[in-house]
């Protein structure tokens, strides 16, 4: 059987001839795909997802800014809102689940988020002749990064993003290579593509330019950064994405009368679940951050693919006077309000339901992530707290096993 040539333009003939030779029926054929040609190569249909709108969420919110040159947070005021978030997802009870945490949360007082750092990496490795000159250039590249910075503010060149700036190169060597992590803030954009740009300006001009030692290669990612990866260098310090804290001290009364447990047997969890995540050496320390980031991911127009660094997650439980205070830390949160998928008008809506489309939202964004996070956190926490954990199996038997039974 001969193989034709498979159309692979976003014009509206070739995306018909595509579904024509898949046999695809109106389910997909439909679907008006005008909005998406831009969005992906050989488009030929649409994934539509249920998105449910969950709150309110109360939550104190930090705003803050970046302080040049170095690019350090500093937060300039506080302020509580109410949001209502937007989940895109099919798993039965993670809507109702959601808000449960949202509202022992609120009857506790709320939730209350911080930003700490902001950082994306793009890790490039110079080969070279042998381990001195290695070392030679990371010594040097060490040295020079406020020269770097210049170097890329006077590009004329419009490839290269003048929102990407680079803040600090850190050098690791073994052997002949040199492995360059350069650190970028990009704005209200998540970024990869624009700090790529600079990254590969840098490994190609600025390094081949003006470093001691001429590298033989230059790989421009060489997978010693957490792109879309769970990552524990990423997990500890933090450096790909938004570092966003979350905390929330509950009652004793919302615990028992909301969630339906015990500040007892939370701790229990706690207790194993931390050390079974010990045990079988997870990076991240908590039940179930992935599913309402990706949720929240789809509908707002989100990198999906970054969903793995995005849930790494440290969770913590400690008694207090009259309730248990829970806190969550995000390392490696990576969202954006400007750019990419947030352009689409569905993605677009879903921001400006929760008043994060556009420049100067970004951190206000990823706090409300966080929390939404938390919130899940906190319910499927109690469900499965309780003696046998029957709490958790009713949710998914009554919610989602019925539909595939």
């Amino acid at each position: 059987m001969e193989l034709k040539r498979w159309p692979r333009k976003n014009d509206s003939d070739s995306i018909e001839a595509r579904q024509k030779a898949l046999g695809l029926g109106d389910g997909v054929t439909r679907i008006d795909l005008s909005p998406f040609v831009n969005a992906q190569e050989m488009l030929t249909g649409a994934a539509v997802i249920p998105v449910s709108v969950v709150g309110p969420l109360d939550i104190e919110l930090g705003a803050y800014e970046l302080e040049e040159p170095f690019g350090r947070i500093t937060e300039t005021s506080r302020k509580k809102d109410q949001v209502f978030v937007p989940l895109a997802h099919t798993e039965g009870g993670l809507s109702a689940s959601l808000y449960r945490g949202a509202r022992a949360a609120a009857e506790s007082g709320g939730f209350r988020t911080y930003v700490l750092a902001d950082r994306m990496t793009r890790a490039s490795c110079f080969v070279c002749k042998s381990t001195e000159e290695a070392v030679q250039l990371a010594r040097f590249l060490d040295a020079h990064v406020a020269e770097m910075r210049r170097w890329l503010a006077e590009r004329n060149e419009d490839w290269i993003s003048r929102f990407a700036l680079l803040r600090e190169v850190e050098t690791h060597v073994v052997g002949p290579m040199c492995h360059v992590m350069w650190a970028f803030t990009t704005g209200d954009a998540c970024g990869p593509n624009m700090m790529t740009r600079n990254a590969y300006a840098l490994n190609t001009g600025y390094v081949m330019e003006h470093a001691p030692v001429r590298p033989e290669r230059a790989i421009l990612e060489a997978n010693m950064g957490g792109d879309k990866k769970p990552s524990h260098r990423y997990f500890g310090r933090g450096g790909h994405g938004k570092l966003v804290l979350v905390e929330a001290t509950l009652t004793e009364e919302a615990v028992r009368r909301v969630l339906r447990t015990t500040v007892d047997d939370l701790l229990e969890l706690s207790f194993a679940g931390t050390h079974g995540a010990v045990a079988s050496g997870m990076q991240s320390v908590a039940f179930t951050p992935a599913s309402a980031i990706a949720a929240i991911f789809a509908a707002t127009g989100q990198d999906l693919g970054m969903v793995g660094t995005s849930s790494m997650a440290h969770g913590t439980a400690r008694r207090v006077d009259g309730g248990i205070h829970c806190a969550l830390r995000l390392p490696g949160l990576e969202v954006g309000t400007v750019g990419g998928g947030t352009t689409f008008p569905y993605a677009h809506a879903w921001l400006e339901l929760m008043d994060c489309a556009g420049t100067g939202k970004v951190y206000r964004f990823a706090q409300i992530v966080a929390a939404a996070t938390m919130a899940l956190e906190i319910s499927a926490s109690a469900a499965m707290a309780t003696a046998g954990s029957e709490n958790f199996f009713k949710a998914h038997h009554e919610r989602g096993g019925l539909r595939s039974s």
